[in-house]
């Protein structure tokens, strides 16, 4: 069992919910990244999704399209980022899933590919452009390295597609709230509900929400009903207006993470 199982089995023990945040690698460089992730209160978040900079995203809106291009332009390397998490070690105390799109991880080759991010301390990967009928070989490394595999369903997943990416991620399943791309939302969809329950009957381990979850309240509301909710365009959002006032290092991360803080001030609420 890695720390991600781990994570989830002991709050599946306590019943207990969390939040799932998400940071862009590299922004604006890395080593504002690992202060930001040792920042990441522990209580309250089950793991982080480190956002791996691509230049063609696939269901990411403008503002983590916009962080992902300033790290690119920043000179950003999958290399570094993998030396500077060996170098944190235990410093992070948060399970880390890495989000990755598959051309990056096919460019590098599989097996390379998650044994380095093993070895960096990484515990699952999730690949949004890979289908779960073309998953057999990251799934099979994945395994032989210790690395939790997550796949996606969407709200208009087929009932025997759920079934499969039901199987085939552990230990939870990322549900997207709504079709289309991230970003910021000022409500949750009404037949949300109806899809966790879909997810929970295809054999879901643990159902976590994204898509459109930015305040306190959506983290409440997603809560009761999942395992789960993760939040990505209201942090980098911060991220941005942060980096464009030139700010970096502790003091950024500071700021991450009391907006990590006032979100999880939903699982209490």
């Amino acid at each position: 069992m890695n720390p991600l199982q781990a994570e989830f089995a002991r709050r599946r023990d306590r019943g207990e919910r969390a939040l799932l945040p998400f940071i862009t690698a590299g922004d604006p460089d890395c080593d504002t990244t690992i202060e930001i992730l040792t920042r990441i209160p522990p209580d309250s978040c089950a793991c982080v999704e480190l956002g791996i900079p691509f230049s063609d995203p696939i269901a990411d809106g403008p503002v983590i399209q916009a962080s992902f291009a300033r790290a690119l332009d920043s000179g950003f390397r999958v290399a570094n980022l993998l030396d500077a998490l060996r170098a944190a070690g235990r410093s992070i105390r948060v399970p880390l899933v890495a989000m990755v799109s598959y051309s990056i991880i096919h460019r590098r080759g599989v097996s390379p590919f998650v044994e380095q991010f093993a070895a960096a301390g990484v515990s699952g990967v999730l690949a949004p452009d890979l289908v779960i009928e073309e998953a057999d070989d990251l799934r099979t490394a994945a395994s032989n390295s210790g690395l939790s595999t997550i796949f996606i369903a969407a709200p208009t997943t087929e009932p025997d597609r759920l079934q499969r990416i039901a199987a085939a991620s552990d230990p939870f399943v990322y549900l997207q709230s709504v079709a289309g791309i991230t970003g910021e939302r000022t409500g949750l969809p009404p037949e949300l509900p109806a899809g966790v329950q879909r997810l929970r009957s295809a054999g879901a381990r643990a159902v976590c929400i994204g898509f459109g979850i930015s305040r306190p309240e959506h983290v409440r509301d997603v809560c009761r009903m999942a395992d789960g909710a993760i939040v990505g365009s209201a942090l980098i959002r911060r991220l941005n207006e942060a980096a464009a006032r030139g700010e970096r290092g502790p003091s950024l991360a500071l700021q991450i993470e009391a907006a990590v803080r006032d979100l999880a001030t939903g699982l209490t609420g």
